[in-house]
């Protein structure tokens, strides 16, 4: 028997291992980096006043509600829910925080918890609801939405209650030459894309997300994970109230009006899936960003508010086209 010549049964050939690239994550956060940056330039060349300490200071001492918001919405959206009731939560607990201050005379502090205890309990009621009777989030919230608005109505009267400088000390004080509410939206990003990536309930929110049933059998408790998750937008939603009562020193009963799509727009541009599964807190606030400046630097080149609209509608609708070619790239065979 001739014996076989080395290397006559060691299969196929080998190619060498290609050489691993940027993460994806990465490189999508870079993406929105650029676009952020491409846009504050256009704008810059267009405008004469957009290149100013004051442009970009109102910039962020308007973005840090929406911000904090889009943080527990990204979640949401994570698990394949959504939240329509961000925007009423919002004004409710500004309105107990108002309410609170200038009626009960309670210190800011404990007003503060009151607020944020309001919200956290809105929340805790939307995933209840959803957990226990298995029904859409999106009816849930929609019914939240109503509650919550006519609460808010109820414990103003239907009035703005003025709030003052009581509060209004939280939006004027300064860190490193930014806003406080700006540096505590940044806190709070940040915070929330740790947990996302690094803790084992960020693992479980996307594993349910993917496919609840595979969570299941893992081990996760899909339930539990929603109820907190619900319970967490609705505490953030809470917080976005103090930082909108400080900086209009006033706590409104149209507070909040139409901002649960603007959360919903800004973290479905950062690249949150619809669909449940994948998400970045930190391409959340990009997309906040992104919002805020186009509506800044639109602003000062005079389009009018419809127009502005139109274009804003415009930018969200290329971002979901473009999140599902994406995923279908993602998801063709090498």
């Amino acid at each position: 028997m001739t014996p076989g010549r080395p290397g006559d049964n060691a299969g196929p050939p080998r190619l060498p291992p290609r050489r691993a690239g940027p993460p994806a994550a990465l490189v999508e956060v870079v993406g929105m980096l650029c676009v952020l940056v491409g846009l504050i330039v256009v704008f810059g060349l267009l405008t004469e006043h957009f290149f100013s300490r004051t442009t970009f200071y109102m910039i962020a001492a308007q973005v840090p509600d929406a911000a904090i918001a889009a943080v527990g919405m990204t979640f949401v959206l994570i698990i394949a829910g959504i939240d329509l009731s961000v925007g009423s939560v919002l004004a409710l607990g500004g309105a107990v925080l108002g309410v609170a201050i200038v009626r009960w005379h309670v210190p800011v502090p404990l007003a503060v918890s009151a607020c944020l205890a309001v919200g956290l309990l809105c929340g805790a009621v939307n995933g209840l609801v959803t957990v226990a009777w298995r029904l859409p989030s999106f009816i849930v919230t929609l019914g939240m939405l109503e509650v919550a608005r006519g609460a808010t109505m109820t414990v103003l009267d239907s009035r703005t209650a003025y709030v003052g400088s009581a509060i209004e000390g939280i939006s004027e004080a300064a860190f490193l030459y930014l806003p406080v509410p700006f540096v505590l939206a940044l806190l709070t990003v940040a915070g929330g894309q740790l947990v996302l990536t690094y803790t084992a309930f960020g693992r479980h929110v996307v594993a349910v997300g993917s496919s609840e049933e595979t969570a299941r059998l893992c081990g996760v408790n899909v339930p539990a994970v929603k109820l907190r998750v619900f319970a967490l937008c609705g505490l953030l939603a809470s917080l976005a109230g103090v930082m909108q009562v400080s900086r209009a020193a006033s706590a409104n009963p149209n507070a909040g009006t139409g901002f649960e799509l603007e959360t919903i727009a800004a973290v479905v541009i950062g690249g949150t899936s619809l669909m449940g599964g994948r998400g970045s807190v930190v391409r959340s606030f990009f997309g906040v960003m992104i919002i805020a400046v186009l509506t800044s630097g639109l602003a000062q080149l005079g389009v009018q508010d419809p127009t502005k609209r139109i274009i804003t509608g415009l930018v969200i609708v290329a971002a979901v086209v473009l999140d599902y070619y994406r995923q279908r790239l993602g998801r063709r065979p090498a």
